[in-house]
């Protein structure tokens, strides 16, 4: 229901969404304002990513922060965002408990944060990995493909297209 609500259709930079998430997140359920800092870093020169893949990982980036603020008891939590030739990266780290081994991978019981993270991440082609470990913090990598994240391009397919209709081989993706 939460997913069906949020989009970053008011953004179109992924930093700048996760930043507004977390300023409306931080506060706790009585009001009062979060002890925990929260910074953002745009490695690389930023780039539009398919509307769909931007929804995607916008998605499993606040479900990444939501799960820091609400059970890691971290005092900083970090978001990179790398914007590379070969692929995106998102990198969410923070220094709380840590997750328990055994719900690294399953999750828990009735909670579908990082299974939903884990189904959304294949949906788009892309890779997400989890470290974490008790007592020293979690991350949360996403590493999405040039492909993916960018869409292709529809002039290079164009010509690609028309070389291939006049005799000449294709070139190379």
């Amino acid at each position: 229901i939460q997913n069906l609500r949020s989009s970053t259709t008011a953004f179109t930079d992924l930093a700048q969404a996760m930043t507004a998430w977390a300023e409306d997140f931080a506060p706790g359920p009585n009001g009062e304002r979060s002890s925990v800092t929260f910074r953002v870093t745009v490695v690389g020169l930023a780039r539009d990513l398919h509307p769909l893949v931007r929804d995607d990982v916008y998605r499993i980036a606040c479900e990444a922060l939501r799960n820091a603020y609400r059970h890691a008891q971290a005092s900083h939590i970090e978001a990179e965002l790398t914007y590379g030739a070969g692929e995106v990266r998102l990198r969410i780290r923070d220094d709380g408990k840590g997750i328990d081994p055994q719900h690294l991978n399953a999750g828990r019981s009735r909670h579908w944060g990082l299974i939903n993270m884990r189904e959304r991440a294949e949906q788009i082609g892309s890779t997400l990995s989890l470290w974490s470990e008790v007592g020293a913090g979690t991350e949360v990598e996403l590493r999405i493909p040039r492909s993916v994240a960018y869409g292709r391009s529809r002039r290079r397919g164009f010509w690609r297209r028309t070389l291939a209709g006049a005799g000449q081989p294709p070139g190379p993706p």
